[in-house]
C-alpha cells in the first residue's frame, strides 16, 4: 500500500502536468555532488618568508593539509619559479620544511600568476574529478587573486581560506603603502560577494574549511 503522502503525489504527478513540471524542475535544480581537491600555491622559502603573519598562515595551512588528508582529498602543490629569486631548484624554490608532499600528491610548477597559466592543472583536476577547489597559499594579490579568478571562468566551484592565504604590503608609486593586512580583507571581501555562471564561491576560516 502506497503511503497517503506518497499516494497524493502520484494523484497529482498524473493528473495535474503543471506539478509534474514543479517536480521535475526542483529535482534538476537540487546541487550537484561536488568532489574537492586542496590547492596550495606557493608556499615556498623565498615566498613565506617574508608575508604578513607568516607562521599563522603557515599553520593554517598545515591544518587544511592533515584535513584534506584525513578526508581523502587531493592536495595539489603548485610551486613558481623565474629567473630571479625564485630559481628552479634554489634554496628559496623549495617548498617551506613544514611541507613535505606524499608520493601520492600532485606538484604543479608554474611561471605565471595563474596556477592555470601554462600548466597542466586543469587536466589533472579533471583526472582527479575535482569540481570544487580550496584555495591556500600566497601571495594573495598576485598568484592567490589570479588562480581564484581562473578558477571561476574555468567553472570550479571556490572556496578561499581566508586565514590561510597572505602577502607582503605593497609600495604605490606615490609613495603610499597598502598594509598586506589590508589587502588579504580586501579579497576576503571580493570572494565573499563575487557571482560566476553556474559556480559557488565560499570564503572560511580554516577552522569551519569542509571538505
Amino acid at each position: 500500500m502506497l503511503h497517503p503522502h506518497r499516494f497524493a503525489i502520484y494523484l497529482l504527478t498524473t493528473f495535474c502536468p503543471f506539478f509534474a513540471f514543479a517536480q521535475e524542475a526542483k529535482l534538476v535544480s537540487q546541487p550537484a555532488l561536488t568532489k574537492s581537491a586542496l590547492l596550495i600555491v606557493d608556499a615556498q622559502v623565498g615566498v613565506m618568508s617574508s608575508v604578513w603573519e607568516s607562521q599563522r598562515v603557515v599553520n593554517n595551512i598545515e591544518k587544511l593539509v592533515s584535513k584534506a588528508r584525513s578526508a581523502g582529498v587531493p592536495v595539489i602543490w603548485v610551486q613558481h619559479s623565474d629567473n630571479d629569486e625564485l630559481k628552479f631548484g634554489s634554496a628559496n624554490w623549495k617548498l617551506l620544511p613544514n611541507f613535505v608532499p606524499t608520493s601520492e600528491e600532485l606538484i604543479i610548477h608554474k611561471k605565471y600568476n595563474s596556477s592555470f597559466a601554462g600548466t597542466d592543472l586543469e587536466k589533472r583536476l579533471r583526472a582527479l574529478g575535482a569540481s570544487r577547489l580550496v584555495l591556500a597559499g600566497a601571495l594573495t594579490n598576485w598568484c592567490i587573486r589570479s588562480t581564484a579568478y581562473a578558477a571561476l571562468e574555468r567553472g570550479y566551484h571556490l572556496v578561499l581560506a581566508s586565514d590561510a592565504h597572505s602577502t607582503e604590503s605593497l609600495k604605490l608609486p606615490d609613495g603610499k603603502t597598502v598594509p598586506a593586512e589590508s589587502i588579504v580583507a580586501e579579497l576576503n571581501s571580493v570572494f565573499s560577494w563575487v557571482s560566476a555562471p553556474r559556480v559557488r564561491t565560499e570564503v572560511e576560516r580554516t577552522n569551519n574549511v569542509r571538505f
